[in-house]
C-alpha cells in the first residue's frame, strides 16, 4: 500500500547525514580558527611597535631574551659606572640621582658612605673632575641573579695635575620591571662593591 509521507527510516537517514555535516564542518571550523590565533599571536609576541614623531607605526623584530640579555646587561653597566663616577661639581647630583635608579640599596648605602666621608664636598671644594674613560665588564648570564665584575678607568683632573685610576668593581644583576626613561633595561644592581682601587700612572 503506497503512502504520501516518505519513509520514516529515510528522513532519519538525511537527518543523522546533515547533522553529522554540520558537527564536522564546526570542528573543522574550530581547528582552523585555534591554528589561524595561534599564528597571530606568534606574529604578534615575536614584533614590537613604537611611534615615529610623526605619529607614524614602525615594527621592530624581537630576538630571543637571551640574545638580547647580555647587551643590554653591559650597557646597563656600563650607564651606572658612568653616571656614579663620572662627575663635577656641575652635575653630580644629577648623574648620582640617575645612578641610584640602577641599583638597590647596596649602591645607596656606598653613595652614603661616600658622602659621609665628605668625597663630594671635596669636589665642590676644590672643583674636581672626576672623568671615566672607559668600562669594561664581565657577565656571567647562566642563572639569575647574573654575577658581574667590571673594571672602570677614570681621571681625576685637579687643575695641574691629572691622575688616572682603576677601579674594580663586583655585584649582581637580577631582573625587574623596566621603567622608562629611570631604568630602560629592567635591571637592578645588587650586592655592589668597591673592590680594588688602583693608580695609574701617566706615560708622558
Amino acid at each position: 500500500m503506497k503512502t504520501p509521507y516518505k519513509n520514516i527510516y529515510n528522513v532519519l537517514k538525511l537527518n543523522r547525514f546533515i547533522v553529522l555535516v554540520v558537527v564536522i564542518g564546526a570542528v573543522l571550523t574550530c581547528i582552523v580558527s585555534v591554528l589561524l590565533v595561534m599564528k597571530l599571536h606568534k606574529e604578534t609576541v615575536n614584533n614590537a611597535f613604537v611611534v615615529n614623531t610623526d605619529g607614524s607605526i614602525i615594527p621592530l623584530k624581537l630576538v630571543s631574551q637571551q640574545e638580547n640579555l647580555e647587551v643590554e646587561a653591559l650597557a646597563h653597566l656600563d650607564l651606572f659606572h658612568t653616571y656614579f663616577y663620572h662627575i663635577d661639581a656641575s652635575n653630580y647630583e644629577r648623574h648620582l640621582e640617575k645612578a641610584l635608579w640602577l641599583g638597590n640599596s647596596s649602591v645607596d648605602a656606598l653613595y652614603r658612605q661616600k658622602k659621609a666621608d665628605g668625597v663630594y664636598n671635596r669636589l665642590l671644594q676644590y672643583s674636581l673632575v672626576q672623568k671615566v674613560i672607559s668600562v669594561e665588564s664581565k657577565i656571567d648570564i647562566q642563572n639569575e641573579p647574573y654575577r658581574f665584575e667590571t673594571k672602570t678607568i677614570f681621571e681625576i683632573n685637579r687643575g695641574s695635575i691629572v691622575d688616572t685610576y682603576e677601579l674594580t668593581t663586583t655585584g649582581n644583576l637580577i631582573h625587574v620591571d623596566r621603567n622608562f626613561p629611570n631604568n630602560t633595561h629592567g635591571l637592578l644592581i645588587t650586592n655592589f662593591f668597591e673592590n680594588k682601587l688602583k693608580r695609574i700612572e701617566n706615560e708622558n
